[in-house]
């Protein structure tokens, strides 16, 4: 009688272990890259009040100057987290810039990926362009 034998060769489990390397090796920079522009949706969150300001602003024309704002009392009554480092209203009279630069270092990030708003003031309506160092990397 022969007994039929059961079970993987080893070279079946070496070619199951390599697939599982090359699985891990793409998904990695993946899941880096997932986390960090989740972490970065905080950052953009973060212009939300300023930007609400601004159209309102804009709306009402009290200021007359919108980029007159203090976005330093936006920033501090809005949930402001340890990703945000400042947020900054600047500009003329009928564009508005929003600057928001994030803590350096913090999920991957560096301050040089700063999201920029800049809105284009006219007739009570605020036309919004993204631009900044979040656009190179991929976060916005």
């Amino acid at each position: 009688m022969n007994k039929q034998q059961s079970g993987f060769t080893l070279i079946e489990l070496m070619i199951v272990v390599a697939i599982i390397g090359i699985l891990a090796a793409v998904a990695l920079p993946a899941y880096q890259t997932y986390t960090a522009r989740a972490a970065y949706s905080e950052i953009i969150a973060a212009a939300g009040p300023s930007k609400t300001a601004v159209e309102v602003c804009a709306q009402t024309g009290r200021p007359a100057d919108c980029s007159q704002l203090a976005a330093t009392e936006i920033l501090a009554t809005s949930n402001a987290t340890s990703l945000v480092n400042s947020v900054l209203i600047g500009g003329a009279s009928n564009s508005v810039t929003i600057t928001v630069t994030p803590t350096n270092g913090v999920n991957n990030i560096s301050s040089a990926t700063d999201y920029i708003l800049t809105g284009s003031v006219s007739g009570g309506r605020v036309d919004w362009t993204v631009s900044g160092g979040c656009t190179t990397e991929g976060f916005c």
